[in-house]
């Protein structure tokens, strides 16, 4: 049964890839959303304005044109000498005419001394007025109400009571008309309204969406330029960017131009340390040596220590000098095949397979350390195996940062991983002993030459870029390392 060693899940860190996403934080989200919730409240207050503009006017015209039939009615019917009321009233609409369509005139005796009754052809029943106790008339006579007609619609009376001769005699006149059609015009014309505005927003909105975009777009620019100089592509932000966005552009060139100045420092000084160092070291190897004995072994022994640990600090600093850095890249599979060929010369008798991926992987890291990373973990091994070593790399995409680790935003994101695996057939690792076996000049087998800075070595530098290293019990019997580094798209 194997068993994985714990690690720590992969960090995601600046090298995730920028990109504009299309959400609550993006800032073209925010724009547009805001333009288009403010579009949306202007055109309801249109709509509102318009549709109660229009009522009112409509309102006011039918007002006006029953005021204007009742005046008419008025002037169209007179009184008998014997007091019946007479004329033949034409207020020029058909409507008048039409049996039940809503719009009615009556004339009515309202004193003594008049008689009969007037009404349109197209009142065919009678229809209750409501009390003038209930309704008053105003100092002129007249009265205005609303009341149900004879289909159930709803009608706009106007009525006023006039004096017809010299011997006050007067009659009630009534002239009808049908608000129900009036609402069911506001309501056509409300719903054409609606419909135009509606199509103008949507249209204002793309509009005005497409022209943020637009005018969003050198921040795409830059977010591409630092793509290609995180990809190791550019070595800095080119091009013409606006003036709002120039200074980001230069403040992050300075940024890269310093980060690099860093790197070569750090590389100097660690390069001025191994130098200074190597001399010292070999003389006291050398001397230790000269001088036999059990004093002079340990003298050399310690000094080869020595010079193992600072060979090992001095690569844990070259790496993590660089680990930020956003200018390294390193194509995979030439790589791996060049090691692989390499370690086949050098091992004939033992069969080494290998396995690539039919895409391209690029290493977000320096090109040394996975030859040094590679190196370690095929000498080990070539080292233990029997007769065979396999050797494959695979991508893995889409794989999300762990959560017990924090991104810069704070959130979990996608990250672009590849795998190496490398197994033998040997004698393996014993589960309790696979963290012993990562322990800087740990030797779980004396018998067998090496340092046993291998796998610690390995083990740094995985950590120093936030990757994977897992020790497990292979197929073929011995130690399989599987080893999770980030790629780049």
């Amino acid at each position: 049964m194997s068993r994985r060693r714990k690690a720590e899940p992969l960090k995601q860190t600046a090298r995730t890839p920028l990109s504009l996403r299309f959400g609550p934080r993006s800032l073209a989200f925010r724009v547009i959303a805001f333009s288009t919730v403010w579009a949306i409240l202007t055109l309801i207050v249109i709509f509102t304005l318009i549709t109660t503009l229009y009522r009112q006017a409509s309102e006011r015209g039918f007002d006006s044109l029953l005021s204007a039939h009742l005046f008419n009615l008025i002037g169209s019917v007179g009184v008998s000498e014997g007091g019946s009321l007479t004329g033949a009233p034409d207020l020029g609409d058909l409507r008048f005419s039409e049996p039940n369509s809503g719009w009615y005139w009556s004339v009515e005796p309202a004193s003594e001394g008049v008689s009969g009754e007037l009404h349109s052809s197209s009142m065919t029943k009678a229809i209750l007025s409501p009390s003038v106790a209930d309704v008053p008339f105003n100092a002129s006579f007249q009265r205005s109400y609303t009341t149900e007609g004879i289909d159930g619609e709803e009608l706009e009376v106007f009525e006023s009571e006039f004096v017809l001769d010299a011997k006050n005699r007067a009659a009630r006149f009534r002239v009808m008309g049908n608000k129900t059609e009036l609402e069911q015009e506001i309501g056509a014309f409300q719903r054409r309204l609606l419909t135009y505005l509606s199509l103008f927003g949507v249209g204002m909105i793309a509009i005005n969406a497409i022209a943020i975009l637009l005018g969003l777009q050198p921040l795409r620019r830059v977010r591409d330029a630092l793509a290609m100089v995180r990809e190791g592509t550019a070595q800095k932000l080119d091009g013409r960017f606006p003036a709002e966005i120039e200074p980001l552009a230069d403040e992050t060139n300075a940024l890269i131009e310093n980060n690099k100045r860093i790197v070569e420092r750090s590389r100097t000084q660690v390069g001025n340390l191994a130098h200074s160092l190597k001399t010292p070291l070999a003389v006291l190897i050398n001397e230790g040596r000269a001088l036999g004995g059990a004093k002079g072994q340990l003298i050399a022994e310690q000094a080869a220590s020595m010079q193992k640990q600072v060979d090992h600090y001095l690569q844990r600093a070259r790496v993590a000098a660089q680990r930020d850095s956003v200018v390294y890249r390193t194509p995979v599979t030439p790589l791996v095949q060049r090691m692989v060929r390499v370690l086949q010369k050098l091992n004939p008798q033992t069969a080494l397979s290998l396995s690539l991926p039919a895409v391209d992987i690029v290493f977000a890291g320096e090109r040394e350390d996975l030859e040094e990373l590679l190196g370690n973990l095929l000498d080990n091994a070539m080292k233990w195996a029997k007769n065979a070593v396999a050797v494959s790399v695979a991508p893995i995409s889409g794989k999300k940062s762990g959560s017990g680790n924090k991104s810069g935003s704070g959130k979990e994101g996608a990250v672009n991983l590849f795998e190496i695996s490398i197994e033998d057939d040997g004698p393996g690792i014993p589960e309790d002993k696979a963290r012993e076996a990562l322990k800087r000049g740990r030797r779980l087998d004396e018998t067998k030459p090496g340092t046993g800075l291998g796998l610690a070595i390995v083990a740094d530098l995985v950590n120093e870029y936030g990757g994977v290293l897992a020790l497990e019990r292979s197929s073929m019997g011995g130690l399989k390392a599987v080893v999770r580094l980030r790629s780049l798209h």
